[in-house]
């Protein structure tokens, strides 16, 4: 599990590609790797990586055929960089949210704006991924842990203050640009607890409202 806090912009040294799947090298930039351990979890964009090679500033992770397909990590390229968390420990703060690291499917950003010493940044998702961000919802994008400001039908925009544009990848988006999304754990489960086509959990809507869950 993560945080969705990124604790270092890190940079792809080297791609290895195979007939299926590629191995990534990547440099982790000031992140702190005296403790690292073979086969720990990294979060790269947002997807959990396994740790197969490493020395005190790199790691190496294989990427399968499906992650290739289904996640952003399959457009890197040599030079390119990319946020990085490391898994959390039982006595972390919890600054974000609960993330999985398992990308749920791909945004392109739409707008790019402005606004202050903030950026505001809309971003479409597909319409299946839509239903589960909510306003003033959590929602991981490229790793990064954030609050959803306002949803408009499959869109829904964000406002990134100075420090997390300095800290994380986001001063490289441009419009169209694609990152990985993965949705707040918390409605996924709900939506199965809600689930009528399974034998009825008893759970109804006007329980979670009365329960302070809006």
């Amino acid at each position: 599990m993560f945080t969705g806090i990124i604790q270092s912009i890190g940079k792809i040294s080297a791609i290895k590609t195979g007939s299926l799947d590629s191995r990534l090298t990547v440099n982790v930039g000031n992140m702190l790797f005296t403790d690292v351990e073979m086969g720990e979890s990294i979060s790269i964009n947002g997807a959990c990586m396994t740790v197969v090679e490493f020395d005190l500033s790199s790691f190496s992770a294989d990427v399968s055929r499906e992650s290739l397909a289904l996640t952003t990590l399959g457009r890197l390229k040599a030079g390119s960089v990319v946020n990085l968390e490391r898994a959390m420990q039982l006595s972390d703060r919890l600054g974000g949210h609960l993330v999985s690291g398992h990308i749920d499917g791909l945004g392109q950003v739409t707008q790019c704006v402005a606004e202050g010493k903030s950026t505001r940044y809309v971003i479409r998702v597909p319409d299946e991924l839509a239903k589960y961000i909510a306003h003033k919802g959590s929602v991981c994008v490229d790793g990064v842990s954030l609050t959803v400001n306002e949803v408009n039908g499959s869109e829904f925009s964000l406002q990134i203050i100075p420090h997390t544009q300095q800290e994380t990848i986001f001063s490289e988006y441009l419009l169209g640009s694609e990152v990985n999304i993965e949705v707040d754990i918390i409605a996924r489960y709900l939506e199965r607890l809600l689930d009528k086509s399974d034998k009825p959990s008893g759970l109804t809507m006007e329980q979670i409202v009365k329960a302070g869950f809006k």
